[in-house]
């Protein structure tokens, strides 16, 4: 999975590590995953430098993430830079949070997007 990491960007270290994660669930926990979540997920992030990486946490198919953007439509598109998603992944902020602070954008099914918590929180727990 480390063809998901890219130069630049500290969240593409968490952003393996999820789809180690992911690969490494059996097919019950992709599968529940899958049905609790029902969501594709695009992050749009924006390191320091000014770059610009996508990912998409399909939850809805494959159960997989990978490196940019989704081939079908995603159900929401979260915008955020490469320090707000470092936090989200270490705990030292909440999608909520961010959100309210104008440091997350989100386009589409906003209500998917308070489930990403979860997934985090999830798929950490298997690391």
């Amino acid at each position: 999975m480390s063809d998901l990491k890219v130069d630049g960007f500290k969240s593409s270290e968490f952003i393996a590590a999820l789809g180690t994660a992911f690969a490494a669930y059996s097919e019950d926990e992709k599968k529940a995953q899958i049905k609790k979540t029902n969501g594709i997920f695009e992050l749009a992030v924006t390191n320091e430098a000014g770059q610009k990486e996508t990912w998409t946490i399909d939850l809805k198919k494959q159960g997989a993430v990978t490196k940019g953007p989704s081939p079908t439509k995603p159900d929401i598109v979260i915008t955020l830079s490469d320090e707000t998603l470092t936090d989200l992944a270490n705990g030292k902020t909440s999608g909520q949070k961010a959100f309210m602070s104008g440091k997350l954008k989100t386009k589409g099914n906003i209500m998917l997007a308070t489930k990403l918590d979860g997934v985090l929180k999830g798929a950490k727990a298997k690391l």
